[in-house]
């Protein structure tokens, strides 16, 4: 048994364990599913590879070879997917964005072998006297490695991207399987410019390939060990190239790679495949030690200790903690952000964040950097104090060692949040209190490597503390002002809309007190009829009124003649104008589209507020014109008018009129129909001037 049969039975072995593995979950995901087909085509690749390299003979060996090549076509695709879906949370915005070139690198691939499969593989005479026979590949094959050498630098950009998004134990669980990916992968960008550069069958190059195979499954099963076969959801950013390490990294690899080709043609040098495939492990070792949270840590300690610099850099902590933090409104946001920004300074991987809703109530857990994916679930988790930790936290103020305090109150502490790893070190409380009131708890577990807090540290936690619960108090003071608000809103359409109701209520009162006496009297009972109906229509329009006050206001338009919608507004008000003087200035203008109830509804508040501005004896102006693709629709009057200060912060707005029996929204009402319709409203106004009020409506489809 030689060696690269028993590293390729190995590799293939573990393959398809893996492959089974990875579908025997109960809710397998489209990663699993991907993960699972991409370790099939491993082992079969693997299995054909060694089929080649036990051929009878050279064209045996050929027709094995083109066979492989086969499911070498099914890689880029599979594996694209995976990396696309692995631990993301927001899978389906990734493969939306990515579907071309995933459709490309699952198409063109299979196309190319099915094209041309009788041309991937010949057998070519090398050496000196042109006798010795070798495979060589064709040039859809080597185009075919080509994309496999693109695919493999994508595979590996998009899950560094993951990777990069992860915190906490996030980034613990998945990190191994980065690895494990990146060494098979890896690998293939150094087996792949091998044979784009020799153009040939190298049994070398498969040996590799499966020995990448086996130690990439070695660590992937780390990492199922590691999270339980559980995915986390993690959310990249969609820039996946952006600052890309693996860019970087595969770039530079394929610059040296070409520098020393041109090398070998210059100088004839004899080791290099063995120089660029020590290149590239230098180049992986340096990508695994980026990734290792404890060297990294351990390399900052040793430059701060070595050359006296501070540990951290309090301007870009804290200009982190500003940029994170401002655009979040809620407490609960607030909390996540400052949890990852806790996490990310002191290399601490479970922080857990709790807030106070009363004095009275437990607290409840708001954040978590070890379960971030499944928060939802955990939300609500309550951590329950007695007076006494409450009052030791509320005095305390600092951070301070939980696994140190050997007081009772401590207990539900110690409790609440266990260490996950042996060497995590102690766990760290981080009490919130601003203004003497405790709004908040932050604890703090499984440290890399265990290491101490230092004072300076301690200090920054402090800092951080007091800026957290400094915002927490503020959201919640601007909560309890919107409460207020809303409450005041309700109260003031209560006033408006309970006045209306009283006056409709005395009409029916009066009706229903004279009707015994006046029944026989066919006028009292035709005028009653009339008041009742009247009542009940002016009851359904405050009704109708109120409505309007949803956030979305729906249009049906249709096309509408302007012109006549208000020749109809205004034969149909009592007397056209009950004793003002209306100028109807109507110019020709082309249709427009329109819901004819809403901008119905529109031109009656607008001559009904002209017609009680001026009074018995003013005039009122109603015009139109085209101008320009616009309608323009102005009803003008020479009433009281109105001050500037109540045009600009009150006319517009509900419940504020200057009438004593309006509910004051129908020019908000106004306001929100015209916009509806893609247009504008405008108004000038002086006080005893008179208002002019100026509607612009497009002309065409909304």
């Amino acid at each position: 048994m030689t060696t690269p049969f028993l590293i390729t039975s190995l590799a293939v072995l573990f393959a398809l364990i893996q492959a089974c593995c990875a579908i025997l979950r109960k809710r397998p995901s489209i990663a699993s599913w991907c993960f699972c087909v991409g370790m099939l085509v491993f082992a079969a690749e693997g299995m054909l590879c060694l089929a080649v390299l036990y051929a009878p003979d050279l064209e045996m060996g050929m027709v094995w070879l083109r066979r492989a090549l086969v499911a070498k076509a099914l890689i880029p695709g599979v594996w694209l997917a995976f990396s696309l879906t692995y631990s993301r949370g927001n899978a389906r915005e990734f493969l939306q964005r990515w579907w071309l070139i995933l459709g490309a690198f699952f198409v063109v691939p299979i196309g190319l072998v099915a094209a041309s499969y009788g041309d991937l593989v010949r057998v070519a005479l090398v050496g000196e006297s042109g006798q010795v026979p070798i495979l060589a590949l064709g040039f859809p094959a080597k185009l075919l490695g080509a994309l496999l050498l693109l695919s493999s630098i994508l595979v590996l950009i998009n899950l560094e991207k993951t990777i990069r998004a992860a915190v906490g134990t996030e980034r613990w669980r998945v990190k191994f399987v980065f690895l494990g990916v990146g060494v098979i992968f890896g690998t293939r960008i150094y087996t792949g410019s091998m044979g784009l550069l020799y153009s040939g069958f190298k049994p070398s190059l498969i040996t590799v390939e499966m020995a990448a195979l086996l130690i990439g499954c070695v660590l992937i099963a780390v990492a199922y060990f590691r999270r339980g076969f559980r995915e986390v959801e993690i959310y990249p950013s969609r820039a996946v190239l952006q600052g890309s390490l693996t860019l970087i990294l595969a770039g530079a690899y394929l610059t040296v790679v070409g520098l020393l080709a041109q090398g070998v043609t210059k100088f004839g040098w004899e080791n290099f495949p063995a120089q660029a495939f020590v290149i590239l492990i230098g180049i992986s070792g340096l990508a695994a030690l980026l990734l290792s949270d404890r060297l990294r840590t351990s390399l900052q300690r040793w430059v701060s200790r070595h050359f006296k610099r501070p540990e951290h850099d309090f301007r870009d902590i804290w200009t982190r903690f500003t940029q994170g933090t401002s655009g979040v409104m809620d407490t609960e946001g607030l909390c996540r952000a400052s949890a990852e920004l806790v996490s990310e300074t002191f290399d601490v991987l479970n922080v857990e964040a709790f807030l106070k809703t009363d004095d009275s109530e437990p607290f409840a857990k708001v954040a978590s950097t070890s379960k971030a994916g499944e928060l939802e679930r955990v939300k609500g988790t309550n951590l329950d104090l007695d007076d006494e930790a409450r009052v030791a936290l509320r005095d305390r103020n600092r951070p301070f060692d939980l696994d140190r305090e050997n007081a009772a109150w401590a207990e539900p502490l110690k409790g609440v949040l266990p260490t996950q790893f042996r060497r995590g070190g102690h766990r760290m409380v981080v009490p919130l209190v601003t203004g003497g009131r405790l709004v908040g708890i932050l604890i703090l577990a499984d440290r890399v490597n265990g290491i101490p807090y230092s004072h300076e540290e301690c200090e920054l936690l402090g800092c951080i503390a007091d800026q957290l619960a400094a915002a927490i108090q503020n959201r919640s003071l601007t909560e309890q002002v919107v409460q207020a608000k809303e409450l005041e809103a309700f109260q003031t359409m209560s006033t408006f809309f309970v006045h209306d109701l009283k006056n409709a209520a005395n009409s029916l009162t009066l009706t229903l007190e004279n009707l015994p006496h006046h029944f026989d009297d066919p006028e009292f009972r035709k005028d009653a009829l009339r008041m009742i109906g009247k009542t009940a229509d002016r009851i359904n329009g405050m009704i109708r009124r109120l409505s309007t006050l949803r956030q979305k206001l729906d249009i049906n338009p249709v096309d509408t003649d302007l012109n006549a919608l208000i020749d109809g507004v205004l034969d149909g008000l009592d007397d056209g104008g009950g004793g003002n003087g209306i100028v109807r200035m109507l110019k020709p203008i082309p249709p427009i589209r329109a819901d004819r109830e809403q901008m119905k509804s529109v031109v009656t508040n607008l001559i009904i507020n002209a017609r009680e501005a001026t009074g018995p004896g003013g005039t009122i102006k109603v015009a139109t014109e085209s101008r320009d693709g616009e309608i323009l629709l102005v009803v003008e009057d020479d009433g009281c008018g109105m001050s500037p200060e109540f045009v600009k912060s009150s006319l517009f707005r509900p419940f504020s009129s200057t009438k004593s029996k309006g509910l004051g929204i129908g020019m908000f009402q106004c306001k929100m129909i015209v916009e509806a319709h893609q247009g504008s409203i405008r108004v000038e106004s002086e006080p005893g001037e008179g208002t002019r009020f100026q509607v612009v409506l497009p002309v065409g489809d909304l």
